[in-house]
Formats: structure tokens, sequence, C-alpha cells
């Protein structure tokens, strides 16, 4: 079964030609291999393209051994280039590949080539390595499948499905297992030997345990507001350990640099400015975040969270933690300052949205608990709390739309209901 990405294809497609090299990056395993190489070449072919035009180059491949070395790349891909048609030179992995930046800027001047290569670690999209394309390189960020691509492989429910999705993400190679065992060897598997390993080899990370306790920690609290500081004073009075701040936030940068966490940064919604710790971190996988906590730890209500976030980012969103500043009365009658939360602040553009993420709306007092911060946001930007269970969709006497999860998911324009 072949599930389509057209949100990542339609990307591709609107960089042809650019004269750029596209970087399709992103976690190890997310699918980018499978949108290059079929999805992508199939749509070129389907339009025209003959296949021989179509030059794919797999890194990972124990035959495409010497391939790695930056010459022999270089002469593998100009003995295919002929004639003065276009050529799709694909490249999976190329980080594999010592100074690839020079074989790749070599074929931005040639009218007749253009380049697409994947790429999962750090070290590909460093700032050394940004900084040498100069604004030669063109990223599509690729997410393991968001939920409307997860169900297109399945005939079920969309409960079931999101019970499904909640618990083991949304990694392609998960799709075609059948038990919930196989998923959760898999997942423990591909965290602890792939990325987890990948991280400490690439950045000769010496104390293993402290990066090991640092993800226990970030995938329990996940979406919750932290800093070094903050995390240091866990290290300490949980294993005693003196860890400095610094030595965590290099930790932290490399975990993103990793694709395996994003962070959100706060935003002070009156006083238009960004403040500067705490932050949230979110994982680009439930099923990653789950395995790490060997899945003992559901907490649908940050798992849910922690989905919206990723939605909105493989949308194209820029997403903020929102804070907003309010005057209020204490009981006895005194002024005092408050500041409430909006989970998320979404940029695109010219656009903007605030989103609320609720499991559940019990009662009352928990409806005001999640309105207040939008209620105290004084400009006319649209304003969403999305639920964790199907709801109708309403707008009420202030203005905030409320909608069911499904709807905001499978909806590609929800946020204009």
């Amino acid at each position: 079964m072949q599930i389509k990405r057209d949100i990542y294809l339609n990307r591709l497609i609107a960089r042809r030609h650019n004269h750029r090299i596209k970087i399709v990056s992103g976690v190890r395993r997310g699918g980018k291999t499978y949108l290059l190489f079929t999805l992508f070449s199939e749509w070129l072919i389907d339009n025209g393209v003959p296949p021989h035009k179509i030059i794919k180059i797999n890194l990972e491949d124990r035959r495409n051994k010497q391939l790695r070395d930056p010459d022999n790349l270089l002469n593998y891909i100009d003995s295919r280039i002929q004639g003065d048609e276009m050529h799709y030179v694909m490249i999976d992995e190329i980080q594999h590949v010592a100074e690839f930046e020079d074989v790749l800027n070599s074929y931005l001047q040639m009218p007749n080539v253009d380049v697409y290569v994947t790429g999962s670690n750090s070290r590909f999209l460093s700032r050394d390595v940004i900084t040498t394309f100069r604004g030669r390189g063109d990223e599509v960020r690729v997410w393991p499948l968001k939920f409307s691509e997860f169900c297109c492989a399945f005939n079920r429910s969309n409960s079931e499905n999101l019970m499904d999705y909640l618990h083991f993400g949304g990694l392609p190679e998960t799709i075609g297992m059948t038990t919930s065992e196989e998923k959760v060897v898999f997942l423990k598997n591909i965290f602890e030997e792939t990325y987890l390993r990948d991280i400490k080899e690439r950045y000769s990370i010496n104390n293993e345990d402290a990066m090991e306790m640092l993800f226990d920690i970030i995938s329990s609290s996940v979406g919750s507001l932290t800093n070094p500081r903050k995390l240091a004073n866990a290290f300490h009075s949980l294993k005693g350990s003196d860890l400095s701040e610094v030595t965590i936030k290099r930790y932290l940068d490399i975990i993103c640099e990793s694709f395996l966490l994003e962070k959100a940064a706060r935003y002070d919604v009156k006083g238009k400015k960004y403040i500067d710790t705490p932050h949230k971190y979110y994982f680009v996988d439930a099923g990653l975040r789950n395995a790490r906590l060997n899945f003992r730890q559901p907490d649908y209500s940050h798992v849910m969270e922690n989905l919206i976030f990723n939605e909105l980012r493989v949308r194209g969103f820029n997403v903020d933690v929102g804070v907003v500043p309010v005057v209020v009365r204490n009981i006895e009658g005194r002024q005092i300052r408050k500041q409430y939360e909006i989970d998320f602040v979404c940029n695109l553009g010219s656009k903007r949205y605030y989103i609320q993420s609720a499991w559940r709306m019990e009662s009352e007092a928990k409806i005001e608990q999640e309105e207040n911060s939008l209620r105290n946001v004084d400009d006319s930007f649209k304003k969403i709390v999305v639920l964790g269970e199907p709801t109708p969709i309403y707008c009420n006497d202030a203005g905030i739309t409320t909608m069911g999860i499904y709807d905001f998911l499978l909806n590609e324009n929800s946020l204009e209901l």
C-alpha cells in the first residue's frame, strides 16, 4: 500500500529547477527516502521525465560504499549525465560523503541538473554547512506520518486510529506491524540502537548516563516549561549529580539538532516580545517518546498537545508558547499581576492563530481555565480550543471556536472552520 505524502511532494514539486540544492531533512526512518525515491520519482515519470534521467544513489547501501568518496561520487554522476535534457540527481543520506558540499555545489551552475539530497543528522544541517551553501540550499523538513496520513493505512474508526497513534506514533515502519509487542520492540530498539547511539558517537558524549537521564526527564515532562537550571536541579535531587547548566543546554541543543525534539519559545502576546526562558520541548514522534518511558506513562493530555504541535509544524507554522500578562484583584481586593498561558501561538506569513489543547472539558471550571488566556488576548486573530474527543464545531460569544481533535487533524483547512 502506498501512503500519500502530498504536503511534502507538493513542496518538492514547487522547488523544481530553482537552481538550489533541495535538502530533504528529518529524523531517521521518517520517510525521506520513500518521499524522494518513490513518490517524487513516480511523479516525475508520470509528468514525462524519462526514467534514465533520474539518477538515484542510496549511500546507506553497502554496494555503493565507493560512492562515499567525493571524487568517485562526482565522477559517477557525471557519467550518468548525457545530453541537454534535465537530469534529476537524488542522493540518499549525503552526510556519508566527506566534503559533500563541494560535490553538490559543483552542479549548481549546470542548467540541466536538478539536485535533491536527504540527510538525517545535525552535521548535515549545522551552521557550518548552511554557511557553506550560503543560500544555495533549500530545505524540506519531513516528519513521521501525521495523523491523516496514518489513517489512510487502516480501515477502522478514528478513535481506534487515535489510540494507536498516541501510543505508537507515526514512524512508517510501524504501519505494517500487526501486534503491539512488535511495535514496542521496534520503537525501543530504534531509539536505543539508532537515535541514541548516533548522538553519542557523533558528539563524543562522555557522560552517557546523563544524556539518557535527560531524555527520561524530558520524556516524562513533555509539553512542560523547563530550562537548564531547572533540569540541573532535577539532576542534583534525583542523582546527586552536579551536571552544569551549560552541559545540559548543550545536550538539549544536540537532541534538537538530531531532529528528535523541537523547542517552543515563550512569547509575550501583549508585549510582543520573546521571553528568554523557560521553554517547552516536544518529541518529533509520540511513539519515540513513549518508547523512552517503556510505555509506562501514556499521559494522553500532554501527548495530544505534542501531536497538535507536530501537526502545526508539518503545516508550516512557526509555533510559540503564548504568555498573556493580566492585572487581577486577589481576594483582599488588591491588584496583582498574573500570567495566563496559551499552548500555541501559530504564525505563517500574515496569519496567526491562538490554540489551546484540552483532553477533556467536563466542567464550567475547566472551560473557564482553558478559555481565560484566550479571552484576555485583545487582538482579532482566531482563537481555538481543540478537544481530545468528538464535538460539534461551535463559536461562543467571546469568539472562541471549539472543535474536536478529529476535525482539527483530518481537515487541512481546520483552522479556517
